[in-house]
């Protein structure tokens, strides 16, 4: 009859003790020929994020003049038919009373809209709007001191362009420590086979 201890049996009538030194180098060296694949496979991965990263970080970079012109578009077209009810027109209030501006190149970008000849600027273009009344904004004369001067279209797209090249910052910035990290991985994969020939 036999005892299993760790790493040995006892045989309990004879009471030799039989070692298992082979069985648990076997169990060793499987163990370390994984290593190296599930390493690989990890710097596979990241390999993968490390090249969409790069891939988005160089499109955003090359097409951010198709970005300012799609949004030059855009915002022409709310504020031309602007109706401070849909959508579109609450957009454009929030953007004038977040950046402080109004219209898309200047206030002058007004005057073409279908608001104006019945409303005059919309109240997003106050600098008070406490001392902003209806009259004042039908007044092109009067509202030159009493509405924002500057248009929309210049302000935004320059915060695109200092936040886009923060995020670009960063992203390439995480893109380096990946590839750091694939490298190292690379490198360890190695010496684990390495160690392995010197084992057998």
């Amino acid at each position: 009859m036999l005892c299993y201890l760790q790493g040995e049996s006892l045989d309990v009538k004879t009471g030799v003790r039989h070692t298992h030194t082979h069985t648990h180098t076997h169990i060793y060296r499987n163990t370390c020929r994984g290593s190296p694949w599930m390493l690989k496979l990890y710097a596979m991965f990241l390999s993968l994020v490390f090249l969409a990263e790069l891939v988005a970080g160089i499109s955003g970079f090359v097409f951010r003049h198709e970005i300012k012109g799609t949004f030059l578009r855009t915002y022409t077209d709310a504020v031309l038919n602007y109706d401070a009810e849909d959508e579109k027109s609450q957009a454009v209030d929030n953007v004038q009373n977040s950046l402080r501006c109004c219209g898309v190149h200047n206030y002058n970008s007004w005057l073409g809209s279908i608001y104006y000849p019945d409303n005059g600027f919309p109240s997003s273009c106050c600098i008070n709007l406490s001392d902003c009344n209806p009259k004042d904004l039908r007044n092109t004369t009067i509202n030159q001191t009493k509405i924002y001067q500057q248009g929309c279209y210049e302000l935004v797209t320059s915060f695109l362009e200092i936040n886009m090249a923060i995020i670009a910052g960063v992203t390439f910035g995480i893109a380096f420590s990946q590839l750091i990290g694939m490298l190292l991985a690379c490198c360890l994969s190695r010496i684990i086979t390495a160690n392995q020939y010197e084992m057998v």
